[in-house]
């Protein structure tokens, strides 16, 4: 892990920022805003926040996107208190947080090997390809995330350190996502896992940047074509250091604002609105 990344955590820790007011709150709101805008939603920070908090539904924007938040935060809600009981990573937990991501918008597939219900979290019984890239045969999937939710199993207790923790997070990720066991929603299923472990360990979320998206595509397709994990670990590891200098500075500007407020401005502010 870069050192910076260990220096900025220790600041982060410093700051106490998770017993800040709302820093929690507008985090997982920042989590489900670039997840879902990776993933096609054209809400804005601030539309994320309204939908979430008062459910104002933004105008003009397609009601699909909307409700990719909603389902989006609910399944972050679910991974959240799930750590907090040291909840066991299991095929069905990984399968009950894909069911919450797509519970208002999943489809239904018919296949020659059955129905597959996207909004319960049901693997995939067809072959699929997405941005240039294959995964899987279908009959490979059931095998593959079972072997890999042994493997985390085995692992989750015994990482130690914020290096191990955070390379475990991140091989999760890009493992499940690799693996592709869901016709929809799988970007955002692993994106969440990688949450779960890192709330487990008391570590602060990761978030992948809409604005990084075309660099995060590459670093998970070189990964794959070059057999590196080293690769994903340096892109991850500039996410989590981009992430921690934002939460960070935004908390410093807003401290000084507070100790000199500008004549005529309310009292009020938000760190990361």
């Amino acid at each position: 892990m870069p050192d910076n990344i260990s220096i900025l955590l220790s600041r982060y820790r410093e700051l106490n920022l998770q017993d800040v007011l709302d820093h929690e709150r507008f985090n997982e709101y920042a989590i489900v805003h670039h997840s879902s805008s990776i993933e096609g939603s054209t809400l804005t920070e601030i539309e994320t926040r309204l939908l979430l908090e008062e459910d104002i539904t933004p105008k003009c924007k397609p009601l699909t996107h909307s409700l990719m938040v909603k389902d989006h935060y609910a399944a972050l809600r679910y991974v959240l208190e799930a750590a907090v009981t040291k909840k066991a990573i299991s095929v069905d937990f990984i399968q009950q947080i894909n069911a919450l991501v797509m519970k208002n918008t999943g489809s239904i597939y018919n296949t020659v090997l059955g129905e597959a219900d996207a909004t319960k979290g049901m693997f995939r019984k067809g072959n699929v390809s997405a941005g240039g890239s294959y995964f899987p045969n279908y009959d490979k999937v059931i095998p593959y995330t079972a072997e890999l939710v042994k493997r985390l199993d085995e692992n989750l207790r015994k990482v130690r350190g914020d290096e191990e923790q955070l390379k475990l997070s991140f091989s999760a990720h890009f493992d499940l996502v690799s693996i592709h066991p869901f016709y929809d929603g799988n970007g955002r299923t692993s994106r969440l896992l990688m949450n779960y472990i890192q709330a487990y360990h008391g570590l602060p979320l990761a978030i992948v940047f809409k604005e990084d998206k075309a660099d995060y595509y590459l670093a998970l397709q070189e990964t794959r074509k070059q057999e590196d994990m080293q690769i994903f670990y340096a892109f991850m590891f500039g996410q989590y250091q981009k992430h921690l200098e934002q939460e960070i500075t935004s908390y410093n500007e807003a401290m000084s604002e507070k100790a000199e407020p500008k004549k005529g401005k309310g009292s009020g502010y938000s760190l990361f609105f």
